[in-house]
């Protein structure tokens, strides 16, 4: 046997053992985070996270290392740090935002920094879920009709739907260029980032990139 058989073997029979189960829950991600859930449950190669303020998130099962029980006491949602109230430190960050939760499970999911979606909403929507641009973009993420296409969202004006498509989008692009091009992209199209070689020489995308790094603390 292999070691990656092996390491999935064990990761199933954790997930199997706790699958279904409505306790609370901390997930280990491959990435080395870790957030804490309601519960969850596997179907296919994905695992749905049910998360503490209600609703969920489909990540991939094997961004998933293992699931553990939580035993921490946790306020009940309605408790939970609501916009404009400090959230407290963890693996799974609630930031002083709306959707704080869904950015931070989402982003975690996919192994993209939550600030970073974070700053990235505040650029592009200023957090109006139902905002939309001249050229079409919808949603807190703005994305675009091909974009939304592509990870098959049929509302782009559900904020976890949109969230969730946009993290994945982002996430491509960074795993394409880098962070600070896969910004550029998300803003000018992947070609433009291609034919100029870098950030293009746009003044609006040149600052919606340093604007986002400089929000999330990276510049």
């Amino acid at each position: 046997m292999t070691y990656r058989f092996l390491k999935a073997a064990a990761v199933a029979l954790v997930l199997t053992a706790w699958a279904g189960e409505a306790h609370a829950e901390i997930v280990f991600l491959t990435s080395g985070r870790s957030l804490s859930v309601k519960g969850h449950r596997v179907q296919g190669e994905t695992i749905i996270l049910s998360l503490r303020t209600g609703g969920e998130v489909t990540c991939d099962r094997a961004l998933i290392d293992k699931i553990l029980p939580d035993e921490v006491p946790y306020p009940e949602p309605g408790a939970v740090a609501t916009a404009g109230e400090q959230a407290p430190a963890s693996g799974a960050v609630l930031q002083s935002t709306p959707y704080g939760e869904i950015i931070s499970a989402v982003s975690e999911a996919h192994g993209v920094d939550p600030l970073l979606v974070r700053a990235l909403i505040q650029v592009e929507s200023n957090y109006q879920a139902r905002a939309k641009s001249r050229k079409g973009a919808m949603g807190l993420m703005q994305l675009m009709p091909s974009t939304a296409r592509v990870y098959k969202v049929r509302n782009p004006f559900d904020p976890r739907a949109n969230i969730e498509a946009g993290v994945k989008h982002l996430k491509a692009l960074i795993d394409r260029f880098d962070v600070e091009l896969g910004l550029a992209a998300y803003n000018a199209g992947e070609g433009a980032v291609t034919r100029f070689k870098g950030i293009p020489p746009y003044r609006e995308t040149r600052n919606y990139v340093s604007r986002i790094l400089s929000l999330a603390g990276s510049k």
